[in-house]
């Protein structure tokens, strides 16, 4: 039997005991040069099992459900013309399909899905926003009049949830006043969907006064942001057109910037620090600055002649610093992964939690040798944050 042929028994038997939980086609080959990848996953409609393709392009998302029978036929004809890989999971194990260039199949195999998808589209999942949240998640065009996801959303819906949690999660770590509302501050917060969720988390569901503010460069989101949240009836949220690294905020309890590019990542956590903020969570994108002044120590050289070798180290180091940087700045901080790389490849967080007293002179000239030692080790002579706090990292 033929790899594809097998990976098509295989395929249809997952689907026939329900163990098929997603497969994703990638390594486009088709005519249209805009689509990424067709990730598929069972839904139950009225009509009965399906499977959901959401067709992943540039610039929009399109999603088709197609009965189980039409559906085995579409990926069968899709799998080495359209695409030259498919990579599936059942709660059995991973099957992968891969084509090489001359167009060969070869089939590997690889651990299960952690958890089988959740078929139904109507089954309600535990979340940590009140149903109060659905008008401005109507409003941002997320969600539809009646709660649903809306076709190219799911995944931004899923972000927010998770979002959601993770902040439910820090915030319990966090120092943060007592006598006073929490001074939250978003920063390049784009369409405020994360805004909004902090602020509702925060009055909703946590019941503590809040005062959210998002800073955004982009004046027509400041403008529909702050439509939307004077229209729900949300007066203790507001959003500011400005940048991170001039916006004015008289208090500043918990800072958020989520993929702000490059250095701006580090501008928003100077800002957290240099306020004395409780609780800074960032997730950094396009660490571009430090790749420049890569140094391969030897034994590294021969692997980071390869781009994409020294882009990960590029960012690897980056982000390390930044790590080390807010260690010695007095937070303890935890790198996590923020979201599936199938939902989002820019899915690194950082979170650092102000601590209750300051390190001592021993500790931190500890942080400050580990900083120096990472940073003489690639070759790094100097690091936004790094001046931004006054560090010098050559000493």
């Amino acid at each position: 039997m033929s790899p594809v042929a097998e990976f098509r028994v295989l395929l249809e038997e997952s689907l026939r005991d329900g163990t098929f939980a997603r497969l994703t086609l990638g390594k486009p080959r088709g005519a249209d040069r805009t689509l990424q990848k067709i990730l598929v996953r069972p839904v139950t409609l009225q009509g009965g099992p399906h499977l959901s393709f959401l067709h992943r392009h540039d610039t929009r998302d399109i999603t088709k459900n197609l009965p189980l029978a039409e559906a085995v036929r579409e990926i069968g004809r899709l799998l080495g013309s359209d695409f030259y890989s498919a990579h599936m999971f059942t709660t059995r194990r991973g099957v992968q399909l891969e084509f090489n260039k001359k167009g060969e199949p070869r089939l590997s195999y690889g651990s299960a899905a952690p958890q089988a998808a959740d078929p139904a589209h109507d089954r309600e999942k535990h979340r940590l926003l009140p149903a109060a949240s659905r008008d401005w998640l109507q409003a941002l065009g997320v969600v539809n009049a009646d709660g649903s996801v809306r076709p190219g959303m799911a995944d931004k819906h899923r972000q927010i949830h998770k979002f959601t949690e993770i902040i439910s999660h820090l915030v319990a770590e966090a120092r943060l006043p007592g006598d006073r509302p929490v001074e939250v501050a978003d920063m390049g917060c784009g369409k405020g969907y994360l805004t909004f969720a902090v602020h509702d988390w925060f009055e909703h569901v946590h019941k503590r006064s809040c005062r959210v503010t998002g800073i955004e460069a982009r004046s027509d989101l400041v403008e529909l942001c702050n439509r939307v949240a004077h229209d729900t009836q949300r007066p203790k949220l507001s959003f500011i057109a400005g940048d991170i690294g001039s916006a004015q905020l008289p208090h500043l309890d918990i800072l958020i910037a989520l993929h702000a590019c490059d250095t701006a990542t580090d501008d928003a956590l100077a800002r957290g620090v240099q306020a004395g903020a409780a609780l800074i969570v960032v997730a950094p994108c396009c660490q571009k600055e430090l790749r420049p002044q890569l140094t391969p120590p030897p034994v590294l050289a021969p692997v980071l002649r390869h781009g994409i070798w020294q882009e990960r180290h590029a960012e690897f180091a980056t982000d390390a610093l930044r790590a080390l940087l807010l260690e010695w700045a007095g937070y303890d901080t935890k790198a996590f992964e923020f979201i599936s790389t199938e939902h989002t490849a820019k899915n690194v967080m950082i979170a650092a939690t102000k601590r209750a007293a300051p390190d001592d002179f021993a500790a931190r000239d500890r942080h400050a040798a580990e900083i120096r030692a990472l940073a003489a080790f690639y070759g790094i002579k100097s690091h936004a944050l790094a001046m931004h706090l006054r560090f010098e990292l050559g000493h």
